[in-house]
């Protein structure tokens, strides 16, 4: 599986990807209240070493962001 092939795919279709592999899921969020706006979407997909090793961290994002 290449990496790169999982950014900016539907962050449920990137999670399936990884299998049953142990995983870190994080949504990056803009630095001010806000709501996610359409798609969230796997914007980076890496493995994870020390004592995190075999795991796998992904971080999502919205398509937008609307301010609140």
């Amino acid at each position: 599986m290449d990496l790169e092939d999982l950014t900016m795919l539907p962050w449920v279709r990137a999670r399936r990807a990884l299998g049953d592999r142990p995983l870190r899921f994080r949504v990056l969020v803009p630095p001010y209240p806000a709501v996610g706006v359409g798609e969230l979407r796997a914007l980076r997909v890496i493995p994870l070493g020390g004592e995190h090793d075999g795991a796998w961290e992904l971080v999502a994002g919205y398509d937008g962001y609307e301010r609140r």
